[in-house]
Parts: C-alpha cells; structure tokens; sequence
C-alpha cells in the first residue's frame, strides 16, 4: 500500500511524504526476534524507490536511458524503539531538499499498529555518471523531485 501523505508538523519540514508498508521478515531479526540494526538502511531504501515512483519516474529508468546514478554519501539513523519479526511496518519518506548535484531524503519509521515512531533518518545523495563524476541532475528529473520539495 503506498499513499501520499502530508507532513508531521512536529518531526518535518516537507509537505510531501509517501507511504510505504511492509513486515518484518524472519530473515531481519536476531535469535531475539528484534530487527537488525542495518535493516532500516534498507528500508530506506524502499522508500526511496517509492518516492521515485510516486513522483513518475523509477530510478533505473534514469540509469538505464541516462547512465546517472543516486549514489549514497551519507547515512544517519536514530533508533528511538524496537520492530519486532513480523510487526507491519511503515516508511514515511520525503525529500527534504533538491539542488543540482545534490538530493537529501529524510525517513520516519513507524510500528503500524501504534503508530509507534521507531526510527527517524536522512540519506544524502550524489548524481554521477557512469565513470563514477558528479554531475548536474537533468532538468527533467528536477521537476519529479520539485514535486517532492515544499517551496520556500
């Protein structure tokens, strides 16, 4: 299920958020049942991609016709409580900002049934080509993420 949604005043800044939701796998939890820590990296990224989709385009397209590429360059998470195996899970993800080079996506994750916010994150990425450079965004994917950004 994937859903736009608006913001939380309290925790963001941006006006568009898309929803994503899932549960946990076996395969992400320890001999405890709690979810690995590195997981939620992961869940990052499906929001990410969601986000894209949500915003008209998917991300190999970009790769594949334009041999451009998202690469991370950084990553934060602050765990705030624990998911659990096969607790329903939901990623909030937004883009908190957009400039040519540059995107930053920030996430929240939530335990579905009480709305639980179990994570908070942002990732900071770099458009390269296939060598690897940076290099500017092209103007038709700006106006997918423009979609993304609250105007200032």
């Amino acid at each position: 299920m994937i859903q736009r949604m608006p913001a939380k005043e309290k925790t963001q800044t941006s006006s568009d958020w898309v929803s994503t939701t899932f549960r946990v796998r076996y395969a992400e939890t320890d001999q405890m049942g709690v979810v690995y820590y590195a997981n939620y990296l992961i869940w990052f990224e499906i929001g990410r991609s969601e986000f894209c989709r949500q915003h008209g385009f998917e991300y190999r397209d970009m790769e594949q016709q334009d041999g451009l590429y998202i690469i991370v360059a950084e990553a934060s998470c602050r765990y705030k409580s624990s998911a659990h195996y096969d607790d329903e899970i939901e990623v909030r993800t937004c883009l908190r900002a957009g400039r040519r080079r540059v995107l930053v996506f920030g996430y929240e994750v939530y335990r579905s049934e009480d709305h639980q916010l179990l994570a908070e994150g942002e990732t900071t990425h770099v458009i390269v080509d296939r060598a690897g450079r940076a290099c500017t965004l092209p103007e038709k994917y700006r106006e997918f993420f423009a979609a993304g950004v609250k105007a200032q």
